[in-house]
Parts: structure tokens; sequence; C-alpha cells
């Protein structure tokens, strides 16, 4: 779920869709603090003296990053005690470990650039690459075992997600499984997983009652759903600017998102528009032109407009997932964000 650079707030640095949190007097200092000492704990929960260790572990986090992880555990904790230090501690946790993952997926994925610098196999190579994602995630797994034995479990099992949905994505669907159902459950594991554990961990050490907490499990398993899908749409619109890829790369690359499932659904029931995309689709899609031309007739089927509504609906069902939260800045900047992600204001 982790792209390039997007817009942020001026006076924070923080996304769009939490525009309201840097208007707030008292909430937007008391993130902007936090998360300026999340980086700090970060960078040194990354250091290591040894200096290809310490390179290498340093590549994606001095590349930048929106830090929308950390974030959304700084916001679920103002819902409770936010001032508890355990707060920023789980907050750096969720960072490294989608850092870690990030490092492996670009090597699963022969990404050539991750934020617009170079994937870390590229410049080291696989294995350097893969071991570094590991080590990182050894530090994630030092810190939450500090956190004590629930949040242990929470990123045990949220780390067994991130494997089975990257592992499903490889080898695609069981025969007879349909291809959306296999889609959604992929994305909700490789994305929606961290991004549910994150407001939960908040929301856990700013002790919330068990209902906020799992308010928070709930708007952040649909608000990650909604952004990867987003993000899979963003792709084949052929909006580069928003999304830090080329457009088409998943189309080149062979991988099922959903204005493709779409359309191969719509092909199977006989659509002979949609039949005559999806062969472009699977032609040779190495040169530039054909690439450009595949990406043009996707982005202006039907089925792709209808991929931004199904996108839309998971987040509006994220926005449904907080009606239990009490009326707040918090509240409503979660709300924003959940909306912010499909019009990929973030």
């Amino acid at each position: 779920m982790d792209t390039a650079e997007e817009p942020t707030d001026a006076s924070l640095g923080l996304p769009p869709g939490f525009a309201l949190i840097a208007e707030d007097p008292e909430l937007g200092p008391a993130v902007a603090s936090c998360l300026a000492e999340v980086e700090k704990q970060l960078r040194g929960a990354i250091s290591n003296s040894d200096p290809l260790a310490d390179a290498t572990s340093r590549h994606l986090v001095e590349a930048g990053g929106k830090r929308i992880r950390p974030l959304l555990t700084i916001l679920a904790s103002h819902l409770g005690d936010s001032t508890r230090p355990e707060v920023v501690q789980a907050a750096v946790v969720v960072e490294l470990t989608h850092l870690a993952t990030l490092y492996h997926d670009d090597v699963m994925d022969s990404a050539p650039y991750r934020r617009g610098a170079p994937t870390a196999h590229e410049v080291w190579g696989n294995s350097v690459a893969i071991l570094t994602g590991d080590l990182i995630f050894a530090r994630a797994s030092i810190l939450v075992s500090e956190l004590g034995g629930e949040a242990l479990g929470i990123q045990a099992r949220t780390f067994e997600r991130l494997c089975l949905g990257q592992l499903h994505e490889t080898v695609g669907p069981r025969e007879g499984q349909d291809a959306l159902e296999h889609y959604l459950s992929v994305i909700a594991d490789k994305t929606g997983s961290l991004v549910a554990a994150s407001g939960q961990l908040g929301a856990l050490f700013a002790d919330t009652p068990r209902e906020i907490i799992d308010v928070m499990v709930s708007y952040g398993e649909k608000v990650g759903v909604a952004f990867q899908l987003a993000d899979d749409v963003i792709d084949v619109t052929g909006l580069k600017v928003k999304s830090g890829k080329a457009p088409g790369t998943d189309l080149r690359e062979g991988v099922p998102t959903l204005p493709v499932i779409l359309l191969r659904r719509a092909a199977a029931e006989g659509d002979a528009s949609a039949a005559d995309v999806i062969a472009l689709v699977d032609g040779d899609l190495a040169s530039d032109d054909a690439l450009a031309e595949a990406v043009a007739a996707v982005r202006s089927h039907p089925q792709t407009q209808e991929a931004w509504a199904f996108a839309q609906r998971w987040a509006d069902d994220a926005v449904v997932a907080l009606d239990p939260l009490p009326d707040s800045v918090v509240k409503q900047a979660l709300a924003s964000f959940a909306q912010a992600v499909v019009s990929r204001e973030v």
C-alpha cells in the first residue's frame, strides 16, 4: 500500500485527509510531537554497528514515506490516554513491520524503484534485500516483545496474514475459487491487516474500552482495503503522479487488479467491448505503445468506473464502522481519511 510521496498539509506534513488534525490547536501540536518522536525512534531502531546492515536498513527510511500507519496508531491513542509512552513504541513497531514487508515485496515484484529511489535489491541484490527485511522485522519483534503479550500476539497474527497474503497472491486462486473473492482476501491480508493493527495498538495502549479497540480494527481493515483498491485502479488509469508507478505497471506484469477482474467477468458474461479490452491486456505489452493502448482501453471502459465505485463502497463502510465512536476531531479526521484514500488526495 505504500507508494511515492504525496501532497501533505504544509504545517504538519500530514496527508490532506488529516487536515482537520492540523487545524486543531491542541490535537495538531500533540500529533506533530508524537510523529517527530516516532521518526527519531524509528531511525534509532534501524541503526546498526555493522556498516552494510546500517546502510541497507536506512535505505527506505531515508527515502521518506507518508507514515500513515504510525499516524493511525497515534490518532487512535487520542481516543483514550495518548500520553502513555507505549503508544509511540507501538507506532514505531507498525512502521518497522511495514518497511520490512516492502523489502520483501520489491524482490517478489522485481520492482526497480520505491519512493523515487532504486530498490534495495537493485543496489545490493536479492539476498541482501531479503535479509534486510528480516533484520528490520527482527527489530520490530524486539520492540513489540517489550510491549507485552497482547501486543506480541497482535503482531504475530498480523505478520502471519502478511505472509499468507503474499503467498496467495503468488500462487493465485484455488481451483474453482472466484477471482474477485481471492483478490479481496489477498489485499485484506497484505494491506488491511497492518492498517487494522496500527489502530488496534494505538487504542490498546491508550487504555480505551474494548469496544473502541474493536472499532479501530474494523475501520482499519476496511480503509486498508479501500486504499489498495484505489491504488490498483490508479495504476490502470494512468495517474502516475498519484501512484508513483508508471501507468500500466500491473498490466504489464500480469498482476490481477480490480478493473481487470471486473473486465474478465464482464467478458465471460458476453460483453464484447470488455472482451476486446481483455484481448489487449492479454497481448504482448512489452512495448510502450502497446502498454499505452491497453491502459487507455481499460481506463475508458465502464468497468473501470465500476471499480472506482467498488473502492468507494469500502471507504463508505470504513466511515460507518466509526459510528460507535463519540463525536470528536479524531473521528472526523478518520472519516475524512477514508474518503481521501479513494479520491486519492493521500
